[in-house]
Formats: structure tokens, C-alpha cells, sequence
């Protein structure tokens, strides 16, 4: 597994983890938002573009997640499903969670509350994504 950190704004950083299975995850901490968004667009838009098995958002530890995230995430998504690739989040946070239940995204998007979680149901030797049922936020 190889790990690149990139600083995107003050308040966020990325990180990329390339797993064995072919999997790339793409971790943000911090907050995503008009401020911080540009950089994780491009970032998604990379990796996806190095076709990997799968990719999975790793929005655990996201503080706030805004109109720009939540534009980001639905542009990753279109990005995966034209390349064929399957796509997860990975988040527990009502930051999160809650933009994506108004905006009714969460019903379009693979989300799991744990990143072991969000990886298993990409793993390659797995039939398609489905979305986890989860308590309301």
C-alpha cells in the first residue's frame, strides 16, 4: 500500500492510499467546501483517471461538508460509473450524512459508516455495491 498526503487548504488535508487489490482510497480530513473543493475535484479526477478497481471516499473524519462536497461526491460518482469503476464512502459523521439525506444523494451513493466497511463492499471479488441500511441521522 502506497500513501501520498496532499495540504488542499488550511483547513483540509487529502491523503491517497493505494491498496493491493487495486482499490485507491482518498481520505480528507477537514472541511469541504468552495475553499478546499478545487483541489480533491482534481485529486478524484486523477485517480480515477489511473483506472483502479475500485475507489472509496474516506469521509470519516470531514467536520463540515458543504454544497461543493456535496457536488464533488455526485461528480465522482458520474466520473467511477462512466470508467466502470465501483465507488464507496466511507463516513459516520452527521456533517456528512445529513447534507446527503436533505439532497436525497445518499440514495444514489454507496455510503458505509467505517472505511473496512466501505472497503469490503468494493472489494473486486464482490457482486455490485449495494448502500447499508443506516439509522436515521
Amino acid at each position: 500500500m502506497s500513501d501520498t498526503r496532499t495540504e488542499t487548504a488550511l483547513a483540509t488535508t487529502t491523503r491517497v492510499h493505494h491498496h493491493h487489490d487495486g482499490t485507491t482510497v482518498v481520505e480528507v480530513v477537514g472541511e469541504i467546501d468552495m475553499a478546499s473543493d478545487k483541489p480533491i475535484r482534481a485529486l478524484l479526477a486523477d485517480q480515477l483517471g489511473r483506472d483502479p478497481v475500485a475507489l472509496v471516499l474516506d469521509l470519516t473524519r470531514v467536520d463540515f461538508f458543504g454544497s461543493a462536497g456535496i457536488q464533488l461526491l455526485v461528480e465522482a460518482l458520474a466520473g467511477a460509473e462512466r470508467r466502470g469503476v465501483a465507488l464507496a464512502v466511507a463516513t459516520d459523521r452527521r456533517a456528512v450524512l445529513r447534507p446527503l439525506e436533505i439532497t436525497l444523494v445518499n440514495e444514489t451513493v454507496d455510503i458505509h459508516p467505517t472505511l473496512d466497511q466501505a472497503l469490503a463492499a468494493v472489494r473486486p471479488d464482490r457482486p455490485a455495491p449495494r448502500q447499508v441500511a443506516r439509522e436515521q441521522v
